[in-house]
């Protein structure tokens, strides 16, 4: 072979698969769906959170055992009442543009997430937040409107990604972050390319070149693409796949518990779900374990409201024992002796909450209750199914703070609440309110507690369980650990040169 043809070979054969040279490793991570926004502080699925954690950075962080760790601040602290926190800024910290970061653009981050012309669902998270302030370049300070002790926690949320404040006009279209990769380009439908960050505070820990976020809808797609290593990775595995790919040699699969939650909703202010005896009812008849192993495979564990069995502030005092007889009576009371016939509206492409719908349907029949399972595509839930639907299936990604995974949902005033069930309970939001004023942690569980009890009787919609996250990657990828707030962690992960 000519030197010229050798010369062709090598170059054709590298610019495979990114249209442009790039030298080192690539990570190929496969994702089920595009992203709609590339604005960190608007962003709402968790194909875009991924982006998110990638690109931009918080003030904290959660790492893999689920603990609240520095990010662009390196220590924080409270008044004495616990209605200020003060944090110190990261020095040395650079835009992926160049601009230094600065308590400026703190401040103008949080602004702009708490400004409802923003769209920003982060801002339901941050209700207690008053003020943000600058003061000095590297110091900023929160004011809040109560004592919340689990303040730095709060900061780690999904949307909470500092933005430079010269750059907010270039976001959805070239996005600069202060995180650990840079945005190079990205193409909708097919993929999402980025490069590291030479200049990244921690960047001794990362130690992956370059990453594809490739677009994927098929899971059968996902998965032969693993097992042929031209992926790498499978973010946010679907539960279903588990069993078949456990036999792989070449595939790791790591499943973990989270807080992660699928769930039924009940529009409390519409037929027949306003009669709280009918809600108490379609409780008592579904049997939450039975929906783990249908729903998820096993891999999942039921549970009361987002607060999942691992927390300290679960109540282990409330079973989930069936009682169709009594169901049967609450039905009758309700003046529905012989049941009655409903949609029940489940997210196409969104396997697990599939079957979840359709769980439901079999266990409520013997109580005359006929589902009618009408699959709509998610991305027309918000405009036709959320608060809309008298029943559907829907859930949420987990929340380390458990103020913030349960107030907005299940609080009468909670922004959530008021986009899904329109709940309203005395004993929920005093229970709630106690919690998020408590600064003792004992006495905070129990007020958690309360409220669990609050939930199981006056019944908003069903909270089935806590499901794993779970990812599948080839097996020389090492240190990879699935994160259970589903980013995607790469300190210290390599890829090896051999398995592939």
């Amino acid at each position: 072979m000519s030197i010229k043809r050798i010369l062709v070979a090598s170059l054709g054969a590298f610019f495979i698969g990114f249209g442009a040279a790039q030298a080192g490793s690539t990570l190929q991570v496969a994702l089920t769906t595009s992203l709609n926004s590339l604005d960190p502080n608007v962003t709402t699925l968790g194909e875009e959170y991924v982006f998110n954690g990638l690109v931009f950075s918080g003030l904290t962080r959660i790492d893999a055992d689920s603990n609240v760790v520095p990010d662009l601040a390196t220590e924080w602290s409270p008044s004495e009442d616990l209605k200020s926190w003060t944090f110190k800024l990261r020095p040395d910290v650079r835009f992926h543009h160049g601009k230094p970061l600065q308590a400026e653009d703190v401040v103008f981050s949080f602004e702009r997430i708490m400004d409802p012309a923003t769209g920003s669902a982060g801002r339901s998270q941050i209700e207690v937040l008053k003020q943000v302030e600058a003061l000095d370049p590297a110091t900023v300070r929160f004011t809040l409107s109560q004592p919340y002790a689990d303040f730095p926690g709060l900061l780690t949320g999904r949307q909470m990604r500092i933005v430079a404040k010269d750059r907010a006009s270039t976001l959805k279209t070239e996005p600069s972050g202060t995180g650990p990769y840079r945005f190079l380009r990205y193409t909708p439908g097919d993929q999402l390319v980025m490069e590291r960050n030479p200049d990244y505070y921690d960047r001794d820990r990362i130690k992956i070149d370059n990453v594809v976020l490739r677009v994927m809808p098929e899971a059968a797609s996902r998965v032969a693409a693993l097992r042929s290593g031209s992926i790498d990775l499978i973010w946010n595995l679907p539960l279903e796949t588990i069993p078949d790919l456990k036999g792989d040699p070449g595939v790791t699969i790591d499943s973990v518990a989270s807080a992660s939650w699928d769930g039924i909703v009940l529009n409390n202010a519409k037929p027949p779900f306003n009669d709280a005896r009918v809600r108490r009812a379609v409780r008592l008849a579904l049997d939450k374990k039975e929906l783990v192993q249908f729903a998820l495979f096993g891999e999942g564990k039921p549970t009361h409201t987002p607060i999942p069995p691992s927390s300290p502030a679960f109540n282990h005092d409330i079973g989930f024992e069936t009682d169709l007889p009594r169901a049967r009576q609450l039905l009758a009371e309700a003046g529905y002796p012989n049941g009655f016939s409903v949609d029940i509206f489940v997210p196409a492409g969104r396997p697990s909450r599939e079957r979840l719908g359709v769980a439901a349907q079999q266990l409520l029949r013997p109580l005359g209750i006929k589902l009618n399972v009408q699959r709509v595509p998610y991305n027309r839930y918000a405009a036709g199914v959320s608060g809309i639907a008298p029943m559907y299936v829907d859930g949420f990604f987990a929340n380390p703070v458990i103020d913030a995974a349960t107030t907005p949902w299940f609080h009468s005033t909670g922004s959530w609440n008021s986009r899904m069930w329109h709940f309203s309970s005395p004993r929920a939001d005093q229970a709630l309110d106690a919690g998020r004023a408590a600064t003792d942690a004992a006495q905070q569980n129990r007020h958690y507690q309360e409220f669990q009890q609050a939930v199981v009787e006056d019944v908003p919609g069903i909270i089935a369980y806590v499901t794993n996250v779970a990812s599948a990657y080839r097996s020389n990828l090492k240190n990879y650990r699935t994160n259970p707030y589903l980013w995607i962690d790469l300190f210290d992960v390599e890829i090896a040169d051999d398995g592939k």
